[in-house]
């Protein structure tokens, strides 16, 4: 009992990163069509610029909440800045090509991003400072540690915002407005340009998020430890139904599930033939019966019919 309620705890903390991720999949998808294979590889920057920013704080005394949370707003930005660029450059001028063009597009971005991060912040791995000391707290034979606390509370608050900002407010409307069809929108007084620069900055700012927190939790960054969380958050994304925010936000938090009961079981289930470190296949796993079994995903794809 005490490892199933331990694996739970993880995967919320997993399923939490992988949701913030995924939100940043489904926002572009549900305005543009298009799979953004670069979001996973703004966490990864998000993660390496709140590591640069730690490191060189560190020795000024500040305390460690507050080093984590200017090392979050300044990941925060950058992330905003490459995101908004890389919509600017890379995925505007494409926006009419046939939809396999900002495909490919994406994937030499997700590339590109990779072989600057390498140079820039070199590939060897960096060790996270623990910013949030204190003893781990025991939950019915489990135990949650003060970062992993932060990750479920700050998510709880984030996707809580993001539903409001996209249903209550005036941005929102004009979002809902873009994705059913841009060219009306505009004459209604919506800029789409404008509309989906700042769904990508969104994008980046969940991402920036989710980065810092997986850095804070796992201890440790590098070049490449975008991929698979990305992966993974699309994965999720699938699975909820994409373009869907609810389904962006349950995708997660199930597959985050499904991957750390799967990892703490499987031993056992197989005889030790294969062991925890061969998790990452549960997400692969559940893609493809997701896409077997039921393609518009649990809660279903929205996407808006365009006049």
């Amino acid at each position: 009992m005490d490892t199933f309620i331990q694996q739970i705890i993880n995967g919320l903390v997993l399923g939490s990163v992988y949701a913030l991720v995924a939100l940043g999949y489904t926002m572009v998808y549900g305005i543009i069509n298009l799979i953004n294979f670069a979001h996973g590889e703004v966490l990864m920057v998000g993660a390496l610029t709140s590591w640069t920013v730690v490191t060189a704080l560190a020795g000024m005394g500040l305390p460690g909440w507050l080093l984590l949370l200017i090392s979050l707003i300044a990941a925060i930005v950058v992330c905003s800045v490459l995101n908004y660029s890389i919509e600017k450059i890379a995925y505007r001028p494409l926006r009419n090509a046939p939809r396999l063009a900002p495909l490919i597009t994406a994937m030499g971005m997700s590339l590109l991003l990779q072989t600057l991060a390498m140079i820039i912040w070199k590939p060897n791995y960096k060790s996270f400072p623990i910013l949030l000391p204190g003893d781990p707290h025991s939950i019915g034979g489990a135990v949650i540690n003060n970062v992993q606390i932060m990750i479920l509370i700050v998510t709880a608050v984030t996707l809580s915002g993001l539903m409001y900002l996209v249903n209550k407010t005036k941005l929102g409307r004009a979002m809902r407005a873009t994705a059913e069809n841009p060219r009306v929108a505009g004459l209604m007084g919506v800029k789409p340009d404008a509309v989906i620069s700042a769904t990508f900055v969104i994008g980046a700012a969940l991402a920036a998020l989710a980065g810092v927190m997986y850095a804070a939790n796992y201890g440790s960054v590098q070049h490449t430890m975008g991929f698979l969380p990305g992966l993974k958050a699309f994965t999720a994304a699938v699975f909820g139904g994409i373009g869907n925010l609810a389904g962006a936000m349950v995708g997660g938090v199930l597959l985050g599930l499904i991957e750390s009961l799967g990892a703490g079981y499987i031993g056992a289930l197989t005889g030790g033939v294969i062991g925890s470190n061969y998790q990452d296949i549960f997400a692969f796993i559940v893609l493809i019966l997701v896409l077997t079994l039921r393609p518009q995903g649990l809660l279903g794809e929205r996407v808006a019919d365009r006049a």
